[in-house]
């Protein structure tokens, strides 16, 4: 996993320690006389810890549209001259992590393709689950033909919807959305625009967060509120579960594209991890469930210790709540090398085996003959919680307790997580005392499940907890019309390609945006 920008490096340790991936980070702005392709890129910024595999920003100015996109972190993949190319007054933006399809440039986004009266550009957060339907639907509708980007080697399922988007020539984009959506199946944060139109779409679930912002001059769109703060934009609400929204010259639209009594199904794991401790999602504080959390696992699991530590960055905040409950005291035990890259060189066996000092080395003078409790949001394989506990051993530490804010991780995710697969996940093989002693542990504790969900504030209907309870609110197909490479499978009937994206205008990107780099 590569290292998080807002610093937390508790799941990428270990070389190739692949711990729970994002989902994605999507970005709509409609401003006119402001530098909206600028806006995106702040707005992507404060939403690179939901992807670091690719970043990309499409804008219009009324009659055409542009795009740049490019593997790699937003601050790698922009410059000032990429930006100042990217003119318009309508943008969206994406940061990726690969739910669906291989982390390639193909699979970049924002994806386009053509329609009745123009280009569509589209970001989506979230994973689908009727990938299948949806190719033969694409198959149904335009013939054998592959469409757009589908025709260049994208193998995700924002280029099905993409594909679907093209609609009929009697139908304007927002009709044909509104006939599209419906279809959608699983978690779904879309934003999307035409040449004059932003359009952003949240599931019937709500499965991840969408929020809608204003700003003096426009409209935002992001999947959380610190990408409003960033631009400038006050928070207006949440975009609704199966709401369908409008922007243009004409302001604000909104059109409901599945019936309101749908159950809600939160994804519990963004309180647990994958938002920013700043995000308020439903009227709750991250920062504030994650410390709550805390509170409840130093009532569930108590210990007599001496410190309690976290592991930066996001096991910060739970650990505070711990050392608030217990009065045990906190204090920072491991201290983070900020500046390891993306990537870096893989290290000889010898150097491996020290390979986490890389990125987090312990305090000794903090830690040295103390009894430990060290928080963490969770465990995935177990791996890097082991190599702590040896290292806060070997540095002196009396005893060391893990306590963890999340239950259990035992089941995968369909909505727009990568775990590790159910084989390689800890907790499928050991009891709890048992994964204790594999990593070395005096002892583990994990929060419960109610637990969990009561620091959320959130009703426990309206979460999806699948990941710790294998319980999936949303209906999921048979396991051979599933998978994050679904669309890499050659017997699948998409057929010859057929480019159809003739209305992009070449400029700094735009030119080769829909070949290789």
């Amino acid at each position: 996993m590569a290292p998080r920008a807002d610093g937390r490096l508790n799941h990428d340790l270990l070389p190739n320690e692949k711990g729970p991936q994002d989902a994605c980070g999507v970005f709509g702005v409609w401003a006119p006389g402001e530098e909206v392709a600028k806006l995106t890129y702040f707005g992507l910024y404060a939403l690179q810890h939901r992807g670091q595999e690719s970043a990309g920003i499409a804008t219009s100015n009324g009659s055409q549209l542009l795009v740049y996109k490019d593997m790699g972190l937003v601050s790698q993949v922009f410059d000032e001259t990429a930006l100042n190319a990217l003119q318009g007054h309508i943008a969206i933006g994406h940061a990726r992590y690969s739910t669906t399809g291989g982390s390639t440039w193909e699979n970049a986004q924002p994806t386009l393709g053509p329609t009745a009266a123009g280009t569509v550009a589209l970001g989506h957060n979230g994973n689908l689950t009727n990938t299948a339907e949806l190719v033969d639907l694409v198959a149904e509708r335009y013939g054998s033909q592959r469409r757009g980007e589908l025709a260049r080697g994208n193998t995700t399922d924002t280029a099905l919807v993409t594909a679907l988007l093209a609609g009929d020539p009697d139908h304007t984009l927002e009709a044909t959305a509104l006939e599209v959506l419906p279809r959608l199946r699983g978690a779904f944060c879309l934003v999307f625009m035409d040449e004059h139109t932003l359009y952003a779409a949240r599931d019937p679930q709500g499965v991840r967060p969408l929020v809608l912002g204003r700003l003096e001059r426009g409209w935002v769109v992001a999947s959380e509120t610190p990408a409003l703060d960033i631009v400038g934009a006050s928070f207006v609400r949440e975009v609704e579960p199966g709401e369908f929204i409008a922007i243009d010259a004409d302001g604000l639209r909104s059109t409901r594209f599945a019936p309101k009594n749908e159950p809600r199904a939160g994804c519990v794991f963004e309180y647990v991890y994958l938002a920013r401790p700043d995000t308020t999602i439903a009227g709750r504080s991250v920062h504030a469930a994650r410390v709550a959390m805390g509170r409840r696992l130093a009532i569930e699991h108590p210990v007599e210790a001496d410190l309690v530590i976290p592991v930066p960055e996001s096991g910060t905040p739970a650990a505070v709540g711990f050392a608030q409950e217990s009065g045990i005291p906190f204090g920072q035990g491991l201290t983070k090398n900020a500046y390891v890259g993306r990537t870096f060189i893989q290290p000889s066996q010898t150097l491996r085996q020290l390979g986490i000092r890389l990125k987090l080395n312990p305090l000794r003078e903090v830690i040295r003959g103390k009894r430990l409790v060290v928080v963490d949001d969770s465990i995935v394989r177990g791996n890097t919680q082991r190599a702590l506990v040896r290292m806060l051993r070997e540095a002196g530490a009396a005893e060391v307790h893990i306590r963890i804010s999340s239950p259990p991780v035992k089941w995968p995710c369909f909505y727009g997580i990568d775990f590790a697969s159910r084989a390689e996940l800890i907790a499928n093989g050991l009891a709890v005392d048992e994964i204790g002693a594999s990593l070395g542990a005096d002892s583990l504790g994990y929060i419960s499940e109610e637990g969990m969900v009561a620091a959320t504030e959130q009703p426990r209907s309206q979460l999806c907890t699948a990941c710790f309870s294998g319980v999936y609110p949303i209906e999921l197909p048979p396991a051979d019309r599933l998978g994050k490479f679904l669309l890499e499978q050659n017997e699948l009937p998409l057929g010859a390609p057929e480019d159809g994206l003739m209305s992009i205008l070449p400029g700094t990107g735009g030119a080769t945006a829909l070949e290789q780099p």
